[in-house]
């Protein structure tokens, strides 16, 4: 395992995390703590939760394998919960950025944890309708009670990144240090404007769903609609991850070079793919997701993995994205340059 800084903070972080939003859900308690206990051994420490996985089981689960374990093996761990949405509740100040919620939110994560803090607490998605300094003042808040670490935002545009950011500055608040965004060989639209974004910031990014949500597994071959026990199996309609609307040829493109590369390599498809994410500026640490134990240790192995040159360049060709020529194409690029000649 190699560690980075969280940020431009000075907590350094395995580059490899530990997604929970499987805990509770599609891997019961014991698996849950398996995983963790996997994970710590192969000298994992970023541990990413939220209030809202599993409506809070996944945060009792984590804080019960905390209860469980001596403190050497829980001090090694770093970890991230995250809030925002509402839990099982229509209730219109149970679900936001606001001062109200997010307070009731993270003493909610603290008392299902059974932790005085966390070490990254982040704003799980952009509130409309909360006035940015009122969320930022309350992380800052967070940060000087000693209930947070370290805070940072998830799913925030680019713009919103770095309104957030100068306006902390501004008012004299602690600095997001983070953003947790998704990410992969499939959802690379966040190199138009949040890396970059991210980079003048200084801050890290933690990206979610880097294989695709399963597409960069290897699970899933072109003209067999899935079944079975996988995500797509049990819900072909999930989300952003949908047979109908990933199954794109730019997607097929994408697992065949992606495929190519694991067996030159005598590789998974998956540590690949996550190899990949480690190499993109400003990431800090990739989010695993896993259903099983064995999944994770395969993940894991990623760890050990560097791609050649070739190699990213034949996968960047893959999975390059298809723009017009203004914002983000050619002629967009050339306006946004100059030579220091003239």
């Amino acid at each position: 395992m190699r560690y980075r800084t969280l940020g431009h903070s000075g907590c350094s972080v395995s580059d490899l995390a530990l997604g929970t939003m499987t805990f509770g859900a599609e891997t019961d308690e014991s698996g849950s703590h398996d995983q963790l206990d996997a994970f710590v051994e192969a000298g994992g420490t970023l541990v990413d939760t939220a209030d809202v996985y599993s409506a809070g089981t996944s945060e009792e689960i984590i804080g019960r394998w905390y209860a469980a374990r001596p403190a050497e093996v829980t001090d090694a761990v770093v970890l991230a919960t995250k809030g925002r949405f509402p839990i099982g509740t229509t209730e219109p100040n149970h679900v936001g950025a606001s001062r109200r919620h997010l307070t009731r939110a993270l003493d909610g994560s603290l008392k299902r944890l059974g932790l005085d803090h966390v070490d990254l607490y982040q704003v799980h998605a952009w509130d409309p309708h909360t006035p940015l300094e009122e969320t930022l003042a309350t992380l800052d808040g967070f940060v000087r009670s000693g209930k947070v670490g370290y805070y940072g935002f998830s799913n925030y545009t680019g713009w919103q990144l770095t309104k957030a950011v100068h306006l902390a500055r501004e008012l004299g608040l602690v600095a997001p240090v983070t953003l947790q965004p998704q990410y992969s060989l499939i959802a690379r639209e966040i190199e138009w404007e949040v890396v970059p974004a991210a980079l003048d910031a200084g801050l890290g990014l933690l990206p979610w769903s880097p294989l695709g949500g399963g597409w960069l597994s290897g699970k899933y071959r072109r003209q067999q609609r899935p079944t079975g026990a996988t995500r797509l199996g049990e819900d072909p309609g999930r989300g952003m991850e949908a047979w109908e609307r990933r199954g794109t040829e730019r997607t097929w493109r994408i697992v065949e070079a992606t495929e190519r590369v694991a067996e030159e390599r005598g590789l998974s498809m998956a540590q690949v793919a996550l190899a990949w994410v480690r190499t993109r500026p400003s990431v800090t640490s990739v989010i695993l997701g896993a259903r099983t134990t064995e999944q994770l240790r395969d993940n894991l192995g990623a760890a050990e993995v560097d791609l050649g040159a070739e190699e990213l360049a034949l996968l960047d060709e893959a999975s390059a994205l298809e723009v017009a020529d203004y914002p983000y194409g050619e002629l967009g690029l050339d306006q946004r340059s100059r030579g220091l000649t003239g």
